[in-house]
């Protein structure tokens, strides 16, 4: 394949649009010579790098999953799916304890990746004073499952946005899969949506 038609080549181009001259840096230089040469891993680690450093848009993302589903990167182009969510819907980071099993918790661990669908108390009642849970998509960071009474940074998507816009920094929730909680997550970025590439 051309490496002016790779997915790639669209990201990097999308990533440059936006960029001023002062900030077309070495690694965006590096990033065309490894298209050129057909490098397509080491431009992708370059091209997530770059889009760790300032917030990407959806599309952005979209093609970078793209170019890992054609190099076989199956992990790799599920994250950046889960990436381009965040950049669509906005996301939150928290740091995730999960109740030991013993004292109600999990009784597996919760494997890394964005598995589960959790229910959340954000601290929303109904005018009875009721509970009134929400839900969040979840991804454990890093390869490791999170297994019970142990601690990792999470990232929530939010099935409905709005339900989520009071939460700041340092904000304490609760995680539920049945009614008792079966962990608590301390809020530790609030990440808003990226607007969509022009």
């Amino acid at each position: 394949m051309d490496s002016q038609d790779s997915p790639l080549y669209k990201a990097a181009q999308l990533q440059l649009v936006g960029a001023r001259a002062e900030e077309v840096t070495v690694s965006a230089v590096h990033i065309m010579e490894c298209l050129e040469d057909d490098d397509w891993e080491t431009a992708l680690i370059l091209l997530e790098d770059l889009g760790d450093a300032c917030p990407q848009p959806p599309e952005f993302w979209g093609l970078l999953a793209d170019a890992a589903r054609l190099i076989w990167l199956r992990e790799d182009a599920d994250w950046y799916e889960w990436r381009s969510s965040e950049a669509r819907n906005g996301a939150l980071r928290a740091e995730l304890r999960l109740v030991r099993t013993e004292d109600g918790g999990r009784a597996l661990p919760v494997p890394p990746g964005g598995l589960l669908r959790p229910m959340w108390d954000i601290d929303r009642r109904t005018p009875e004073g009721e509970y009134l849970l929400s839900i969040a998509f979840l991804w454990v960071e890093g390869r490791d499952p999170l297994k019970p009474g142990e601690c990792a940074r999470v990232r929530l998507i939010p099935l409905t946005p709005e339900h989520w816009k009071h939460l700041k920094p340092g904000d304490v929730i609760t995680m539920h899969e049945m009614r008792p909680p079966v962990g608590t997550a301390r809020i530790t970025e609030v990440m808003p949506p990226v607007a969509t590439a022009p």
